[in-house]
């Protein structure tokens, strides 16, 4: 059998000895591992002690019935099987086990053959069971990462880390630029935890007044302040039980990190104007834009603090490192934005495609985002041109499409674009040019040299 090929383990609990040698010698030649026990207290403790399939078990015992067994194993083993024996008298009782968790019940006498089937029909029905579970999680993450597009090596390893640390309640912190994504990512965490029924709690660091911090994270009473009315809960309140994510978590005040650290720590907040501690139950996920090590070295970020926050850390690359994503985004955006705006027949021009493919996207995904959307809306007669796109792509290439110009002088004109185009963007600072091109500053000064480029 197919089944048996894996050596199931069985264990029976029958206190009559010609009936489980029985068992135990036609089980045995049927290629399943078999562990014997006489009574229901050998039972009970051999169940405790080792890790079985399935459990069969006589529902009169010595010491404790088969039902005392089954509603232990359904406590501690909910996903094993049980099968019950049973007299012909006692199938009344072996129907209330089936409500009470058993899978099934063998009646007095039977004959090996209906036994094996009996055995054979639970583990198919386990291994369904396994596969409706499998399925539903595949869905789940697939909802779950329905916004974040990509097929890039960068972005699996966000995918793998994600699942990896989605159930659990370790911190994460979301490290990348502006506009890669980072929210995302906070989204699928959550929506992927054990949490997620539970409130998902956003606070944006970087658009609160420094002044009001403090009463945003932790509440006040009433009183506390000029201005404080009422007692308000804060954040950390609101999201217990569930999540909160910082977003530009670089940006949170000084004086504060102490206080926050102290609440990731102990789980414990305490109200302005309060001197009552209140306990809350809270995911914490923060993300950043910006270097938090250079900011320690600044004295703008506590140092045990960063290592508190960034137990899991979760890096997402710029667009411009993973270029083999763009094609997937813009299906994705395109598709979007259609629908959207009910414009089901427009499609990209080949201009326009490339014109898209070619710009180096100083602001990552979102900009991309933006500008098909922008596209869609403005698009006539079924196309998108490339003047339909921002001024900023649309002039970036389009002398470099000329059929004039070799595949090769081609490259070269758009490699020119894209190293005039990074250095504009950095102000003329080549270390931070060669950084969003993502070669070094020996590489650059030499392509620079190259072109002719000043």
């Amino acid at each position: 059998m197919k089944h048996n090929q894996v050596r199931r383990h069985i264990l029976i609990i029958e206190d009559e000895p010609t009936l489980r040698l029985g068992m135990n010698h036609f089980l045995s030649q049927h290629g399943y591992r078999v562990s014997l026990c006489a009574d229901g207290q050998e039972g009970m403790e051999t169940i405790k002690k080792g890790n079985y399939d399935l459990i069969i078990t006589d529902i009169r015992l010595p010491y404790h019935d088969g039902f005392e067994i089954l509603r232990m194993v359904r406590s501690i083993y909910p996903d094993k099987g049980v099968i019950l024996i049973t007299a012909y008298a006692d199938i009344k009782d072996a129907v209330q086990a089936i409500k009470e968790g058993a899978f099934d019940y063998i009646a007095k006498p039977f004959s090996n053959e209906e036994l094996l089937i009996t055995i054979d029909r639970f583990f198919k029905f386990q291994s369904l069971e396994n596969e409706v579970t499998l399925l539903r999680e595949r869905l789940k993450r697939r909802e779950s990462f329905a916004d974040i597009i990509g097929v890039s090596p960068a972005m699996k390893a966000v995918f793998d880390r994600i699942s990896s640390v989605a159930n659990t309640d370790v911190p994460v912190l979301i490290e990348g630029e502006s506009g890669t994504g980072k929210e995302l990512v906070a989204n699928a965490i959550h929506n992927l935890s054990y949490r997620k029924d539970k409130p998902f709690v956003k606070i944006n660091c970087a658009a609160i007044p420094e002044h009001l911090f403090e009463s945003e994270l932790f509440g006040h009473e009433r009183g506390a302040f000029t201005g404080a009315t009422e007692r308000r809960k804060g954040k950390f309140e609101f999201a217990s039980g569930g999540t909160i994510f910082f977003d530009e978590i670089g940006d949170i005040p000084l004086h504060l990190q102490p206080k926050l650290l102290r609440v990731i720590e102990d789980h414990c907040i305490t109200r302005l104007g309060s001197n009552t501690t209140i306990t809350v139950d809270v995911r914490t996920i923060y993300a950043t834009s910006k270097n938090l090590k250079d900011l320690i070295k600044e004295g703008k970020f506590r140092e045990e603090l960063y290592y508190r926050i960034n137990v899991v850390p979760i890096s997402l690359a710029p667009l411009r490192k993973r270029r083999e994503d763009i094609p997937y985004l813009i299906d994705h955006f395109l598709k979007h934005f259609k629908e959207k705006f009910n414009r089901k027949d427009v499609r990209l021009s080949q201009e326009a495609y490339h014109a898209l493919l070619s710009y180096h996207w100083p602001g990552n995904v979102r900009e991309l985002k933006h500008a098909i959307e922008r596209a869609v809306v403005l698009s006539k007669d079924g196309t998108i041109g490339i003047e339909d796109l921002p001024e900023e792509i649309s002039g970036f290439s389009v002398h470099c499409l000329s059929d004039e110009l070799t595949l090769e002088e081609s490259l070269r004109c758009f490699e020119r674009e894209i190293i005039n185009r990074a250095l504009k963007d950095s102000g003329g600072r080549k270390t931070e040019a060669a950084r969003r091109l993502g070669i070094s500053r020996k590489v650059l000064w030499k392509k620079m040299k190259d072109y002719g480029i000043k």
